[in-house]
């Protein structure tokens, strides 16, 4: 049975200080559902964040990593240094690691091996543009994201791998997919992991949807069948809207 999850993409936001403030307001809300709850805070934050959730039902994720075990990458940060500081989820191929960062599919497919081969669970972002939507080619390229970038990895290891589907027009435009829209999408994700694999791993993964949600959407969107939470942005960055959004399954 698949878990419901709800992530908070803090991304370049958050001081030390707002830090320790959102986390103490995290830890005072009640997360009144089933799903998981995981936060992701920036890099120079991610120790005192683990250190301070330990023993609490939130999870603490890396926003990106590098694919190489170490090595003269100014800047970069690896696999085994996010696990020294107790911190071995990461999200991998975020549309704008794509966009600002020019993340390939290649280079994505490397830092989900890295990812795996260091007993790291994954949640891998992809989704199509506004002009991929508006010519009906959003499925061809999400089907070309996911098999370029993860179609080459063991059955077994699918365990580690959590997808997150973004609909790039709908991150931080206020845009979003309709339910049904995200619905749709979803289903043929686990229809395309389920002709590559089986329909038993299409059936365990948990699919994010990972578009402007809210709480004002939350519940409505999370009620489709194949939707198993989200990827959240500006919303965790709110403790009260974040929770709300948790406990909206």
């Amino acid at each position: 049975m698949r878990k419901h999850i709800v992530a908070g993409n803090w991304k370049m936001n958050n001081d030390l200080n707002a830090t320790k403030s959102l986390i103490t307001d995290l830890k005072n809300e009640k997360n009144e559902g089933d799903a998981e709850v995981i936060i992701a805070p920036t890099y120079i934050n991610l120790d005192y964040a683990s250190q301070t959730l330990t023993n609490t039902d939130i999870t603490v994720a890396a926003q990106n990593m590098h694919q190489a075990e170490s090595g003269a990458y100014t800047g970069e940060i690896s696999a085994e240094m996010l696990k020294s500081v107790g911190v071995s989820t990461v999200i991998i191929g975020h549309s704008e690691r794509r966009a600002y960062f020019n993340e390939s599919d290649d280079l994505l497919a490397s830092k989900v091996n890295a990812g795996l081969k260091n007993d790291m669970r994954v949640i891998f972002c992809f989704g199509e543009e506004l002009e991929d939507r508006k010519s009906g080619k959003h499925e061809a390229v999400v089907a070309s994201q996911l098999k370029n970038a993860l179609f080459h990895i063991e059955k077994v290891a699918w365990s580690h791998i959590v997808l997150a589907y973004e609909p790039v027009w709908a991150i931080g435009t206020g845009e979003t997919a309709s339910p049904e829209q995200a619905q749709d999408m979803h289903a043929f994700i686990r229809k395309t992991v389920a002709a590559q694999y089986s329909q038993d791993v299409a059936n365990n993964v948990t699919i994010l949807y990972g578009g402007s949600v809210k709480p004002a959407n939350a519940q409505e969107i999370f009620s489709k069948p194949d939707v198993d939470g989200g990827l959240i942005g500006g919303a965790s960055l709110k403790a009260k809207d974040f929770f709300e959004i948790v406990n909206a399954f």
